[in-house]
């Protein structure tokens, strides 16, 4: 029988592919519930996110403009979902 591996498919947008970056690294994710994007503020994740912008960008890209898109990115999410009801501080 003939197997075929699946591709995952290809990303069109600059900031699709910032979000997969942010995602894969673990410094964004999504909102269950929502699916709305919250940052999970790991600085850790952050830096290797600019380090995979450096070193490989999507194709027809620069460095300087994926490690924008990265930042434009991070600058729009927020650390909580704007649709989930505020947790009670106890």
């Amino acid at each position: 029988m003939l197997m075929t591996n699946e591709r995952r498919p290809a990303i069109r947008t600059l900031r699709g592919w910032a979000t997969s970056v942010l995602q894969e690294v673990g410094a964004i994710r999504e909102c269950e519930e929502h699916g709305w994007m919250q940052d999970r503020a790991d600085p850790h994740a952050r830096d290797r996110a600019y380090d995979i912008a450096r070193r490989d960008p999507p194709a027809g890209v620069s460095a300087d403009e994926a490690t924008d898109a990265i930042t434009e990115l991070l600058d729009s999410v927020g650390d909580t979902c704007p649709e989930c009801p505020p947790k009670d501080l106890v």
